[in-house]
């Protein structure tokens, strides 16, 4: 699925940024996400790991997370960037999309990108049975 949503290039550019700040030393996997709310505001977040990984915390949940704390408005696109996963693009886990469920809701667009190449769907496409409030 491809979008013409122009919002799209912009939070990929801020999720590429986020991802050279993300800290990940256990892994290695730098991670950078960015979402863009229905007021047009762009918030980052990076991966952060911890030597208790129980307590990292996916870049995707940080900026999703953020989007809360700073009252920037509701979830519409949620961006991704990160190397490949075992020569796939790299897709939110199921927590990500779980919460992403929560505060965007089953139109949100999700974009991954390794930097190269980039696909979207929406996120009822990726996980089409999670629950969510109606």
């Amino acid at each position: 699925m491809q979008t013409e949503d122009p919002r799209v290039s912009d939070a990929l550019h801020d999720a590429a940024e986020a991802k050279n700040d993300a800290y990940a030393p256990y892994s290695g996997f730098k991670m950078g996400a960015a979402v863009v709310t229905d007021s047009n505001a762009v918030v980052k977040g990076s991966l952060v790991e911890n030597i208790s990984l129980g307590l990292a915390m996916c870049a995707e949940r940080v900026a999703l997370f953020s989007t809360v704390a700073n009252n920037s408005g509701k979830p519409e696109i949620l961006a991704l960037v990160s190397r490949r996963t075992d020569g796939q693009l790299t897709w939110p886990c199921g927590a990500c999309l779980q919460v992403a469920m929560e505060l965007g809701g089953a139109e949100l667009l999700v974009v991954a990108s390794d930097g190269k190449n980039t696909e979207t769907r929406q996120l009822k496409e990726l996980a089409a049975h999670l629950p969510h409030k109606k």
